[in-house]
């Protein structure tokens, strides 16, 4: 893995990633406290949504609000063709939208590969100095498309944060095959009048989940209207299981 861009920025580091799996470019961003807590910090992957970037506003402000505020690393890295794994790096996030709903249709290895993405990302991130774990993962809609056969596959991971995904897709069968596999404590995002994932849907994934300790808050609004007020929380909750 190769780190990019140190610098300390209102009072948290960040750093750019750069790693090679299996032949694959993945880039990243690395958000931790200047000076991390002895033996060193817990760490939350973040996952984006489609059309998004590891760089998109609410993932790095979660990141930085993680490092400020709980003194956790957050780390993020790009989707399948996302950011800067796209030539024009990410710019036009309705192109990615529809080529990350063309590749979820067609191609039935992405989501393996995303899972190799990110158990390699946290190889690297926990031979860093200043990271020691535990581990969470925060992700809604393609973070949980992609994310939960993650937190399905990797038993470091001891949180998470999911949602905006339902019982349904191209890859449903996998999806509700992997929600069985979730043993971590997870508190699961539902909107009401979620366009892409009903309601319906999105309880029947949360329902399947084999974790013994769940949590689901709904809230009024589209998928894109998930309230400030639950980014906040969310936070928290990550911060209070990884403590």
């Amino acid at each position: 893995m190769k780190l990019l861009d140190d610098e300390v920025v209102r009072g948290v580091r960040h750093r750019g990633l750069l790693l090679d799996v299996g032949g694959r470019a993945v880039p990243g961003a690395l958000w931790s406290p200047p000076e991390p807590p002895e033996p060193g910090s817990p760490l939350v992957l973040i996952g984006h949504g489609a059309s998004g970037s590891r760089y998109q506003g609410y993932v790095r402000r979660l990141g930085r609000s993680l490092a400020a505020e709980f003194s956790i690393a957050a780390a993020a890295i790009d989707g399948p063709v996302h950011g800067a794994r796209r030539e024009d790096g990410g710019r036009d996030g309705r192109r990615a939208f529809l080529d990350f709903a063309a590749m979820w249709s067609s191609d039935a290895q992405m989501t393996d590969r995303m899972v190799e993405d990110w158990r390699a990302t946290l190889d690297a991130l926990l031979d860093l100095p200043g990271v020691r774990g535990p581990v969470g993962y925060w992700g809604l809609s393609m973070g949980t498309i992609l994310g939960l056969p993650f937190v399905a596959a990797d038993e470091r991971v001891e949180a998470a944060v999911l949602g905006l995904m339902g019982a349904t897709g191209p890859t449903a069968e996998r999806i509700m095959s992997d929600a069985v596999r979730v043993r971590c404590p997870v508190a699961f995002l539902v909107q009401w009048s979620d366009e892409l994932f009903p309601k319906e849907t999105a309880f029947e994934l949360f329902e399947a989940l084999g974790s013994p300790d769940k949590t689901l808050h709904a809230n009024p609004g589209p998928h894109g209207g998930v309230p400030d007020r639950e980014f906040a929380w969310s936070a928290r909750y990550l911060a209070s299981r990884l403590s």
